[in-house]
């Protein structure tokens, strides 16, 4: 039995998808498997993968032949899952998977050499170990900074995430760590019945929360979560996403999904409507105290029109 799984769940990313098994084909790791679950994708996907195991069945053969020691890389598999969504596709790579651990890499992330060891130790070392994830730094576009309308609390809707340089037990959901660096243990998400298919993206909705979801079961069922700033991956940041519109887009979907985070957590009720109303009047407050500085206004602009999902959401389902 494999020590581990290295899952990517992939959909209409072959920009990025071959960086991201590249990175998982050269883990330090010595007894690991990987996993491609296609989501739906209509573009060249499956010949990006089919590319890798040819490259590895190739490798293997010019071993054999030359009477050299068995090959260890990794066996690369391939499945295609054609429901649409994050969570179902995480679903269907746990249930492909023979290994204890299940750490998932997005399509366009990469993750460090060390990652799946520091990964794997964290379990071994901790029986009541549910989740872990580590430290995510960003690659912009060739050529490309940050704009000055981005504070330091938006680089988290890009897939930052740095909690210091020391392992963090995580006690508070928001802290939860990225869902492009995550690791479950598999036990736990057959307990709490595998990713909820209501939240996470779905084809090009922005839906979220199932991690931080996940997290509030962990700690509620006494299991622990925890940060490891070693176990490094990189999030590769597309041209748009560097755009007003995208983050315009992202935080209306976080609202979204905060309502139905809440609603599969049965807090559902009129303190819903008040408490919506009330972030949005302080994040316009605070946009227009923050006038004069371009990342903090467009934070809190963006913060109220989040609101405004979340409000959308609780009327939806009043009136449906």
């Amino acid at each position: 039995m494999p020590d581990i799984a290295a899952i990517i769940c992939t959909h209409n990313r072959e920009h990025y998808l071959g960086a991201a098994i590249d990175s998982l084909l050269n883990q330090d790791a010595d007894n690991y498997e990987i996993l491609v679950i296609d989501n739906g994708s209509t573009d060249n996907t499956r010949q990006v993968v089919e590319s890798r195991l040819m490259k590895s069945r190739q490798s293997e053969e010019a071993r054999s032949f030359d009477g050299g020691v068995p090959s260890t890389n990794p066996h690369l598999k391939y499945f295609y899952e054609p429901e649409l969504g994050l969570s179902v596709a995480r679903n269907r790579g746990a249930k492909e998977a023979n290994s204890p651990i299940l750490a998932y890499l997005d399509d366009d992330a990469e993750a460090s050499p060390q990652w799946l060891k520091i990964i794997i130790q964290a379990f071994e070392d901790n029986d009541h170990l549910a989740i872990a994830g580590g430290k995510v730094t960003l690659l912009l576009p060739e050529g490309q900074t940050l704009p000055n309308w981005v504070s330091e609390s938006m680089t988290g809707s890009l897939g930052a995430y740095d909690l210091g340089e020391k392992v963090v037990h995580i006690e508070n959901p928001n802290l939860t760590p990225r869902g492009l660096n995550y690791a479950i243990r598999q036990t736990f998400l057959d307990e709490v019945g595998g990713f909820d298919p209501n939240l996470g993206r779905v084809g090009k909705n922005l839906l979220s929360n199932e991690e931080l979801l996940m997290t509030e079961l962990a700690l509620k069922k006494n299991w622990q979560v925890a940060y490891l700033p070693q176990a490094l991956a990189a999030h590769n940041v597309a041209p748009e996403r560097l755009k007003p519109s995208w983050f315009i887009s992202r935080s209306w979907w976080q609202g979204v999904s905060e309502y139905y985070r809440e609603a599969l957590a049965g807090r559902t009720g009129i303190s819903q409507f008040n408490r919506g109303a009330e972030r949005a009047i302080r994040g316009l407050y605070k946009s227009l105290k923050y006038i004069n500085n371009p990342a903090l206004r467009f934070d809190n602009l963006i913060y109220a029109y989040g609101q405004l999902g979340y409000l959308k959401a609780i009327l939806t389902n009043i009136f449906s």
